[in-house]
């Protein structure tokens, strides 16, 4: 399976063969699949392993004792699921698969004996934080004060950029594997009040959503109906 972190990681750093084929071998030495709707480390655990998403979709989330759940992230290919992992904390939150996926599980000893042999994967970490970081920022900030339509579309262009930084665009059309249900989870909204801003993004010519696809038809005209600046995704 080849490495979607490596991919990512190419835009940011140098990597020399043998740094690449570090970063593989971490990849590929305890790899496990989970189920959909099936949690890779659960609340409330305290997880010994970092874990890398290779293939499908999962989420960080929050589970409330009343069932209401709020989605705090999209994981995808290619993304560490808890980078900070190695200080051993109690988790506050899940991370959960909402499609199959496929995890490698990376032992704090691994991490450490890579990264003394092979100084470009530390740049690699450090990278991979400061991004999870200006994620939440930018996620915050949307459920904060972006309107209901612009939340569901600035959604939209980070997904597809963030795909698109990994390989997994094709052209203008990305997967969307999530349901209407993830969505209002991930933007505090309803299902009901995603239904209808997904109809209004329709009307306005600027997407298609068909068979678990998201097209777009027009990225810039997405992009300014959210105020979207793409600073924050260090894609340069």
């Amino acid at each position: 399976m080849t490495n979607p972190f490596v991919r990512k990681m190419e835009r940011h750093v140098r990597l020399a063969p043998e740094d690449r084929a570090a970063l593989d071998g971490l990849a590929r030495q305890h790899v496990r699949p989970v189920a959909p709707r099936q949690d890779i480390v659960g609340q409330h655990d305290d997880p010994y392993h970092t874990h890398l998403i290779l293939d499908g979709w999962a989420c960080r989330y929050r589970q409330f004792p009343d069932g209401r759940r709020a989605i705090v992230s999209l994981l995808l290919p290619g993304d560490l699921c808890d980078p900070g992992v190695t200080r051993r904390a109690r988790m506050d939150h899940a991370i959960g698969a909402l499609t199959s996926v496929t995890v490698a599980c990376i032992a704090p000893d691994q991490i450490g004996a890579a990264v003394r042999a092979r100084p470009a994967l530390e740049e690699c970490l450090w990278l991979e934080m400061r991004d999870t970081t200006a994620l939440q920022r930018e996620w915050i900030a949307s459920v904060g004060r972006r309107t209901a339509i612009e939340r569901l579309a600035h959604l939209f262009c980070e997904l597809y950029l963030r795909l698109a930084r990994v390989g997994l665009a094709d052209g203008n059309t990305i997967p969307m594997p999530v349901t209407q249900p993830d969505l209002a989870d991930a933007l505090g909204q309803t299902s009901v009040h995603i239904n209808r801003t997904l109809k209004a993004l329709r009307g306005a010519g600027l997407i298609a959503l068909r068979g678990r696809r998201l097209t777009i038809h027009d990225l810039d005209g997405l992009m300014k109906r959210s105020l979207f600046d793409p600073a924050y995704l260090h894609l340069a």
